[in-house]
């Protein structure tokens, strides 16, 4: 726990608050996809982690990342503005990313608003580099950029422990 925050798994009791924040702060102006019930649907995923930064029982911030085979998808991250610049995004993305190293992916991606230059900032710290430009992206609308970060290179992922009667042969 850093300065009251604790990363956690999400619980059903955090759906409607991730569900606002990601209509208030990542959503706004667009059609909201993010609603309660696709939040829940998420957390029911074997292959979906949604993580919480909490503040006791408020959630002050929050993630959720699909995983496939060799691929991780970051599909929202957003802290909430009174929360913003204290290190909490850092924290939820450095989990991800150790989740993901873990698993063996080889790359996380996502797509950002173009215009959203904090976000676009923040995902090259965290080392994402931009790829495409994709118009029209957000409801037709809105162009959106999509940025990778490399992990390991693709491919079959190297056994890091062998049982011992494997190592004998």
């Amino acid at each position: 726990m850093k300065d009251g925050i604790t990363l956690r798994l999400a619980e059903p009791r955090d759906a409607h608050a991730i569900a606002a924040l990601s209509r208030d702060h990542i959503e706004a102006g667009l059609p909201w996809k993010y609603d309660a019930a696709r939040i829940l649907r998420a957390m029911r995923r074997r292959d979906t982690v949604v993580l919480v930064a909490a503040e006791g029982r408020s959630v002050r911030g929050f993630a959720v990342m699909d995983f496939g085979d060799e691929r991780a998808h970051l599909a929202l991250l957003a802290v909430s503005p009174g929360h913003r610049r204290r290190g909490i995004g850092r924290r939820l993305m450095e989990w991800l990313l150790e989740s993901a190293r873990t698993a063996g992916i080889a790359s996380v991606h996502l797509e950002l608003r173009s215009g959203n230059e904090a976000a676009r900032r923040f995902y090259r710290a965290m080392g994402f580099s931009e790829t495409i430009l994709v118009p029209g992206y957000y409801g037709g609308r809105e162009s959106a950029l999509r940025m990778i970060r490399v992990l390991r290179a693709p491919g079959e992922v190297p056994l890091a422990w062998q049982p011992p009667w494997l190592a004998q042969k």
